[in-house]
């Protein structure tokens, strides 16, 4: 929101508010990279972070998303922001086209450089409000962590084997294993379909059935009888 000067603003003012901008400023680095027809901006909040680590999320990024574009969203954002936000608490988010992330979660696990690839595929995804469930959503985006990601193992990242009491709507991880499950054993362009249904707000529960021959559950259920990948 643009706020206009004040006009009795003092001398001592000004130049208080001068230094503090400045201050800003050298707290937080900025970078714009363009590549590939795609801008990523970089803003790095936390003066430790590791150049190196910047550079592999920078090299993810034009790795990956210009790949996701192609395969789900060819009118996906073209400039994606990510900050790397010192008073971000959690692994990272993403809102639109912009993804935060917290250094506190690199610094206990710098190698966790596919949260890039689960993060932007959100920008990707674009689904907006009353898409459908929230564990598709989240289900998909570590589905395409599994395919597109650059060094899952040195995350030692992996789709967990099924244990009893998991469930389909679990989301993140669980959610997808049983979608590349599916896409073995029944349809292999699955996931395709369920992100194009999710974005243009047409999915329900049947879409299970016209894609694969069974109902969500009846395909849970074969999943647990036989969960080899």
């Amino acid at each position: 929101m643009y706020k206009p000067k004040p006009r009795n603003l003092s001398f001592l003012t000004a130049g208080f508010l001068l230094l503090f901008m400045s201050f800003s400023v050298a707290a937080q680095d900025k970078e714009v990279i363009v590549r590939k027809g795609y801008t990523l901006t970089f803003i790095n909040q936390d003066q430790t972070f590791d150049p190196a680590l910047k550079t592999r999320m920078i090299e993810t990024f034009f790795k990956v998303y210009p790949v996701l574009a192609k395969t789900y969203n060819t009118k996906t954002a073209k400039h994606v922001t990510f900050v790397i936000d010192t008073a971000y608490k959690g692994v990272a988010a993403t809102g639109g086209d912009i993804v935060s992330y917290s250094p506190a979660w690199f610094k206990k696990k710098p190698g966790d450089i596919d949260v890039v690839t689960h993060e932007v595929m959100h920008i990707v995804q674009a689904y907006g409000e009353s898409s459908g469930p929230w564990w598709v959503t989240e289900g998909i985006a570590d589905y395409v962590r599994y395919k597109f990601g650059v060094d899952n193992a040195g995350a030692s990242w992996t789709l967990p084997d099924y244990k009893e009491g998991q469930k389909y709507d679990n989301g993140y991880r669980i959610t997808a294993r049983f979608l590349v499950w599916l896409e073995k054993h029944s349809q292999p362009k699955l996931v395709q379909v369920l992100d194009e249904r999710m974005r243009n707000h047409s999915y329900t529960d049947d879409l299970w059935k016209e894609q694969t021959g069974k109902t969500l559950t009846e395909n849970w259920d074969d999943y647990i009888k036989n969960p080899v990948l």
